[in-house]
C-alpha cells in the first residue's frame, strides 16, 4: 500500500518563484533575451479594417510582457533629471514597445505613426483612427450572419420536407429550391439575382449559395 503521505511519480510539484524571480517578472521595465524591437507580436497586420480583431490581439501579447502598461498610459516615464537610470530604462522599453507596434501595422499606417514619441501616443492615433470603423464592419458581419442563418433555415426545410417524400432529388426539385432560395432575398440582391437567372444552364442550389456569398463580401 503506498504512503499518503508521499506524492505519487506523477504529481506535480510546483516551484515557488524566489524573491528576486518575482521582483524581475513583475518590474515592466525587465526584458526577456528574446525580446528584440525587430520582434513580430502578432501574425496578422492592422490593414485598417480589422481593428478590433488586431487590438484584441495586441493586448493579450502585450500583456502577457508585462508591457501594456506602456501603451495605455498607467507606466509614466520617470523624470530624467531627478532618475536618470530609470528613465534610461522606460525609454528603453517604450522605444521597444513602439517597435513592436509598428511591425505589426502595414507599410501605409506604419508611416504615419512612426515618429511619435511614445507608445501610448501611437495606441491613443490608432484607437481614435480605427476604432469608428466598427460600427459598418459590425453592420457587415450582422448581414453576413443573418443571409447564412436564412440558408441554413431553407435547407433545413428542404431535408425536413424530403423526409416525408420517398420522391428523388431530380432536376426539376433542384431547380424549384434554386427558385425558392432566389425569391427570398432581399432587394440588395437583385443584381446578382439577375445574373443567376440569365445562365444557362441554371446553377444547383449550392453553386448559387457561393455566389451570392461571393457577391455578400
Amino acid at each position: 500500500m503506498a504512503n499518503e503521505n508521499h506524492p505519487s511519480a506523477t504529481t506535480m510539484i510546483p516551484i515557488p518563484l524566489t524573491d528576486a524571480a518575482k521582483t524581475e517578472i513583475s518590474n515592466p521595465f525587465f526584458t526577456n533575451h528574446s525580446d528584440n524591437p525587430g520582434l513580430m507580436l502578432i501574425s496578422k497586420p492592422l490593414n485598417g479594417d480589422n481593428y478590433s480583431v488586431w487590438r484584441r490581439a495586441m493586448t493579450m501579447a502585450l500583456n502577457s510582457k508585462n508591457k501594456l502598461g506602456f501603451v495605455n498610459g498607467t507606466i509614466k516615464p520617470p523624470p530624467e533629471e531627478t532618475d536618470p537610470d530609470s528613465y534610461a530604462a522606460w525609454s528603453r522599453c517604450n522605444d521597444m514597445v513602439h517597435s513592436w507596434i509598428i511591425n505589426t501595422l502595414i507599410p501605409e499606417i506604419a508611416d504615419s505613426v512612426i515618429y511619435y514619441t511614445t507608445a501610448h501616443e501611437v495606441w491613443e492615433d490608432l484607437r481614435e483612427r480605427f476604432s469608428q470603423c466598427n460600427a459598418p464592419h459590425i453592420f457587415k458581419i450582422q448581414r453576413e450572419i443573418t443571409y447564412s442563418a436564412y440558408y441554413t433555415k431553407l435547407k433545413g426545410l428542404w431535408d425536413e420536407l424530403a423526409s416525408y417524400s420517398e420522391a428523388s432529388y431530380g432536376a426539376q426539385h433542384d431547380q424549384q429550391k434554386l427558385m425558392q432560395f432566389l425569391m427570398g432575398l432581399n432587394e440588395s440582391y437583385t443584381a446578382i439575382r439577375g445574373q443567376i437567372l440569365l445562365m444557362n444552364p441554371l446553377p444547383s442550389i449550392r453553386q448559387a449559395y457561393s455566389s451570392v456569398s461571393q457577391e455578400e463580401k
